[in-house]
């Protein structure tokens, strides 16, 4: 009998044991599970707090633009942003422009406009060690001559700005770039209206210097819109631009502004039109190349890529519908498509082979 009992108590003491050990076991498994509960809690945490940061954000920036619009002009114009950094424009040889030399014209009283003139490379031996007035009377020698009009941001030291001058110079063209008022080394403060006077000063500059050579204005991306200003208000002097080249262009700047990709994350947003879209309109921030083209009478060419994702492909060919419906420019206007297949977007179309033979086709067609 009490050997019976004695096994009872060792059978219980043991079980008791097992059940110590198994609650010591669980503990063990929930003190480590703790840190991993906080670590993802944490994280968590800093995820939640960072997308409400991202919201106030998004939800201030229109407020923030209906209460002071300068700052949506300076968005539009992004004159500040003086890429690329650690360039001395006064020296474009350092970006292999070595037939380039680097100047300044006054449009008006206190505005000074900076301007590489880029002459053909079949005279780059020639250009070595000349200066601006050597480079004045180059304009006589009745190759074309292009006035390159860039887009918004940056410089004229831009990558595909370079590139491109490269090209046209390669192809037997003077090319002659200009950052407007208010951008990289030019003086003054900048606006729709003083971008179109820099743009048109230089066309009449030009025109003075070279005689029988004919000059086009060549705008690309917010520079479309600069082009047919100028073209325009010459025209409306009774000076006809020879020929006017649009890359990747809008209708206006409110439907640009629209379906651009910044504008496409503010579509959904209460208000978009009024905020962004009026707010541009307040900044007398228009651009209409619609309207423009409806009155010009200077040959145009429109060049645009199908995979555009700043301009969508759209802008172009309504843009070409209206002039072909113009009576100014009825049998005056060509398209070329780029296809997407290209990769060439926004920035990219100077990489394609034909451009030098479709812009020499365009000029001697018209000029």
């Amino acid at each position: 009998m009490r050997q019976r009992n004695t096994e009872k108590n060792q059978h219980r003491a043991s079980k008791r044991g097992k059940e110590s050990v198994s609650k010591a076991a669980d503990g063990g498994k929930e003190a480590s599970k703790a840190p991993k509960n906080e670590l993802q809690s944490g994280i968590l945490h800093r995820i939640r707090r960072f997308v409400l940061i991202l919201f106030i954000i998004y939800v201030t920036i229109p407020f923030l633009i209906c209460l002071f619009p300068v700052l949506l002009a300076k968005v539009v114009y992004l004159n500040n942003l003086r890429a690329p950094f650690f360039v001395d424009l006064q020296r474009p040889s350092e970006l292999l422009l070595n037939h380039t030399v680097n100047f300044y014209l006054s449009p008006e009283d206190g505005v000074s406009v900076g301007i590489w003139h880029t002459v053909p490379d079949s005279r780059w031996q020639e250009a070595h060690g000349k200066d601006q007035s050597w480079y004045e009377a180059a304009l006589t020698d009745n190759n074309p001559v292009i006035i390159y009009l860039h887009g918004n941001g940056g410089t004229r030291a831009v990558g595909h700005r370079v590139e491109l001058i490269k090209v046209l110079s390669a192809a037997g063209f003077h090319v002659l770039a200009l950052d407007y008022r208010g951008f990289a080394d030019s003086t003054g403060d900048t606006s729709e209206e003083g971008m179109t006077k820099d743009s048109a000063f230089l066309y009449e500059w030009v025109k003075a210097h070279s005689k029988n050579s004919p000059v086009c204005l060549w705008g690309h991306s917010l520079g479309t819109g600069v082009a047919t200003n100028a073209a325009k208000m010459l025209q409306e002097k009774g000076t006809l631009v020879n020929a006017v080249i649009l890359e990747a262009p809008y209708t206006n700047i409110r439907e640009e502004g629209a379906s651009h990709p910044f504008g496409q994350l503010y579509r959904i947003f209460p208000g978009f039109e009024y905020f962004f879209l009026d707010t541009m309109a307040i900044n007398n921030i228009v651009f209409p190349n619609d309207k423009n083209i409806e009155s010009m009478s200077s040959p145009l060419l429109i060049l645009h890529a199908e995979d555009d994702h700043v301009v969508p492909f759209e802008h172009g060919t309504k843009l070409y519908n209206i002039a072909q419906n113009s009576h100014t420019l009825r049998g005056k206007v060509k398209f070329v498509s780029f296809s997407a297949t290209l990769g060439y977007r926004h920035n990219n179309i100077y990489k394609d082979s034909r451009l030098p033979q479709i812009v020499r086709e365009f000029l001697s067609s018209v000029v």
